[in-house]
C-alpha cells in the first residue's frame, strides 16, 4: 500500500469513516455491511444493547483499564448515538451533528467534525475534554485521561493527563494515525514507522523496530501494529495472550481493548486473542463484517 500525505488524508477522511470494529474493555463491536452493529462481552451498563441501531457507518468503544464501558456509533447522516455507562455524561451526544469520526476513552467520547473542529462529552477533570480551541483536525484518539488530535501537517496536540509523559509529542511530524492507550500515546508516521511515549513499564512503547506499518492500535498496556503484508506485530503486556498475534494473516484491521485484541481479515471475518472471561473474543461466528473502505487505491487506514 502506499502512503498519502496528511494533507490527502484530511480530505478523504471526512467523506469515508473507517472504524468498523472496536474493542472496549470487556466487550467488542462491530459494524455489519448493511449498518447494523452485533456487540459481545460484558454488558453490566448495557454497552452491548446496539441491536436497534441502523444506518451506522463507524463505531468506537470506550476502553478503560478500570472497568465500565459504553459504545458510540456514528451514523451517516452525521449524527451519533450511544449506549452503556453515562455516569460522567459520556454518552451525551444526541446534540452531536455534522460528525465523522468517533472516538471513545474512559468515560469519555471525543467527535471530530466535517469542518476539523473537535467536540467532547464526559469527565473533564485532566481536562481531556478541553478541545473547543482545536482546529484543522484530520483524526482524534482517546486514552484513559487524555485525548489526541492528529493535524491536517502531520502534527498532533494533545490535553490531559500527562504524568508519564503521554502528551509529549510536539516534536512528532509527518503522523498520518494516533492511537492512544492507558498511559501511553502512539503515532505512526508516512513512511511506515511508527512513535511512541508515555507509560512503558510493559514495554508497550517498544516500536521503535517497526517498519512497513500502515495501521496502529493501542490497548490499555499493548499497541498493535499492522503491516502493509497483512501480518501483525505486537508489544506490551500479554499476560492474557493479547499480544499472540504472529500467527495472523490477511489482516486489514486491528483494535486493541484493555486485554484483548482484533483483527478484522479481508473475507469480513474476525478473530481475537486475549481476555475472553466476558466473551468478549467470541466473534468466530460473526459473518460480513464491513471492511475499512478504501476509495482510492493508497488510502491508508486513519486511526
Amino acid at each position: 500500500m502506499d502512503y498519502i500525505s496528511p494533507k490527502e488524508a484530511a480530505f478523504k477522511v471526512k467523506r469515508w469513516p473507517k472504524d468498523t470494529i472496536a474493542a472496549g474493555y470487556r466487550h467488542t463491536v462491530g459494524l455489519k455491511l448493511d449498518g447494523t452493529v452485533t456487540a459481545v462481552g460484558d454488558n453490566k451498563y448495557g454497552q452491548c444493547d446496539v441491536s436497534g441501531w441502523s444506518d451506522i457507518v463507524a463505531v468506537a468503544a470506550g476502553n478503560a483499564h478500570t472497568g465500565n464501558a459504553h459504545t458510540i456509533g456514528l451514523k451517516s447522516d452525521g449524527t451519533v448515538a450511544a449506549v452503556g455507562w453515562n455516569k460522567h455524561d459520556q454518552c451525551d451526544v444526541s446534540g452531536w451533528g455534522d460528525i465523522v469520526s468517533v472516538a471513545a476513552g474512559w468515560r469519555r467520547t471525543v467527535g471530530l467534525k466535517s469542518d476539523g473542529t473537535v467536540v467532547a462529552a464526559g469527565r473533564n477533570n485532566e481536562g481531556q475534554c478541553n478541545v473547543s480551541d482545536w482546529r484543522d483536525m484530520v483524526a482524534v484518539a482517546a486514552g484513559d485521561w487524555h485525548t489526541v488530535g492528529l493535524k491536517s501537517d502531520g502534527t498532533a496536540t494533545i490535553v490531559g493527563n500527562n504524568r508519564y509523559g503521554q502528551c509529549n509529542v510536539s516534536g512528532w511530524r509527518d503522523i498520518v494515525a494516533a492511537a492512544a492507550g492507558y498511559l501511553h500515546t502512539v503515532g505512526l508516521k508516512s513512511d511506515g514507522t511508527v512513535a511512541a511515549v508515555g507509560w512503558n513499564k510493559r514495554d508497550q512503547c517498544d516500536v521503535s523496530g517497526w517498519r512497513g506499518i500502515v495501521a496502529i492500535a493501542a490497548g490499555s498496556n499493548h499497541t498493535i501494529g499492522l503491516k502493509s503484508d497483512g501480518t501483525v506485530a505486537a508489544v506490551g503486556w500479554n499476560e492474557h495472550g493479547q499480544c499472540n498475534v504472529s500467527g495472523w494473516r490477511d489482516i486489514v484491521a486491528v483494535a486493541a481493548g484493555c486485554a484483548h485484541t482484533l483483527g478484522l481479515k479481508s473475507d469480513g471475518t474476525v478473530v481475537a486473542v486475549g481476555d475472553n472471561e466476558y466473551g468478549q473474543c467470541d466473534v468466530s461466528g460473526w459473518p460480513g463484517i464491513q471492511l475499512p473502505i478504501v476509495p482510492e487505491q493508497g488510502l491508508l487506514f486513519l486511526d
